[in-house]
C-alpha cells in the first residue's frame, strides 16, 4: 500500500466495471489524485458517489475520447486540478460484435474510434507532459481477442493495435524515463460481458484452465502494479491476465 503516494492519474473509462476497479486500487494504493475520463458522466458521479470520503481524491470530467478537441479539453481540465499527470491508463472500450461477412462500416468505425484512436488521442496531449517531466507510466488496456476472436474483427483489430501502439510508445519513451505497457485481460466478470449468452459464458469458463472468469479487481491490481516505481524497468510488454485462456 501507498506505492503510488504522490502520483496524480488519467483513467478513462473508469465509470464501472475494470476502470472502476482501477479507481478503487489506485486509491487503495495510495493516489494523490485520479481524473476519470468518462462519455456518459452520470456512471462517474454514480462511482464517485460510492466511494464516500475517498471520492474527494476523484475528479470527474465528461469526455468524447474518440473526440481530439474533447480530450485535449479534459487533459487541460486535469492539469488544472492536479499540476502534471503521472499515469494514464486507456481502459475505455467499446464493442460492436458481428460476423465480419455482416459488418458495418459503422460498426468497424465506431470500435476502432474509441478503443484505437481514444488512447492514441490520450497519449498524443499526455506524453508531452511526461517528456517534460521526464517521468511517466502509460497502461493501455488491450485483451486476449487482440490475438483473434471470432465475431469481433473490429475489436480484435484496435487491441491487437493497441499492443503495437505500445511497443512503439515505450522505445521512444524510455529515453525519457516513460514506460507504456499493456494488459490484455481475458474473460472478466463485468456488465459489460454479462451481455454475453449464457452457454457462450459456459464455454469461455471451460477454456480458461482456471476454470472460472476473472474479477475485475484482479486486472486492477496489475495496472496498479505497472503504473507503481516496483515496474521501474518493465516496458514494452503486453501481459496476459487470462487464467491461461486464450481466445
Amino acid at each position: 500500500m501507498g506505492k503510488l503516494k504522490g502520483k496524480y492519474a488519467i483513467i478513462t473509462g473508469g465509470g464501472r466495471g475494470i476502470g472502476e476497479s482501477i479507481v478503487h486500487r489506485f486509491l487503495d494504493d495510495g493516489i494523490a489524485g485520479i481524473a476519470v475520463l468518462e462519455y456518459d458522466q452520470n456512471l462517474t458521479e454514480e462511482m464517485v458517489s460510492r466511494l464516500g470520503e475517498r471520492g474527494s481524491k476523484v475528479v470527474s470530467i465528461q469526455c468524447d475520447v474518440s473526440n481530439d478537441k474533447d480530450v485535449e479539453n479534459a487533459v487541460a481540465h486535469a492539469m488544472e486540478q492536479f499540476g502534471t499527470v503521472d499515469i494514464l491508463v486507456n481502459n475505455a472500450g467499446i464493442t460492436r460484435d458481428s460476423m465480419f461477412h455482416k459488418m458495418t462500416d459503422d460498426a468497424w468505425d465506431a470500435v476502432i474510434n474509441v478503443n484505437l484512436k481514444g488512447a492514441y488521442y490520450l497519449c498524443k496531449h499526455v506524453v508531452p507532459i511526461m517528456r517534460k517531466n521526464e517521468s511517466g507510466k502509460i497502461v493501455n488496456i488491450s485483451s486476449i481477442s487482440a490475438f483473434g476472436n471470432v465475431g469481433q474483427a473490429n475489436y480484435a483489430a484496435s487491441k491487437a493495435g493497441l499492443i503495437g501502439f505500445s511497443k512503439t510508445l515505450a522505445k521512444e519513451g524510455g529515453p525519457k524515463n516513460i514506460n507504456v505497457n499493456c494488459v490484455a485481460p481475458g474473460y472478466i466478470e463485468t456488465d459489460m460481458y454479462r451481455a454475453v449468452p449464457e452457454h457462450i459464458i459456459e464455454e469461455h469458463i471451460k477454456g480458461t484452465p482456471l476454470r472460472r472468469l476473472g474479477k475485475p479487481h484482479e486486472i486492477a491490481s496489475v495496472v496498479s502494479f505497472l503504473s507503481s516505481d516496483d515496474a521501474s524497468f518493465l516496458s514494452g510488454q503486453c501481459i496476459s491476465v487470462s487464467g491461461a485462456a486464450t481466445t
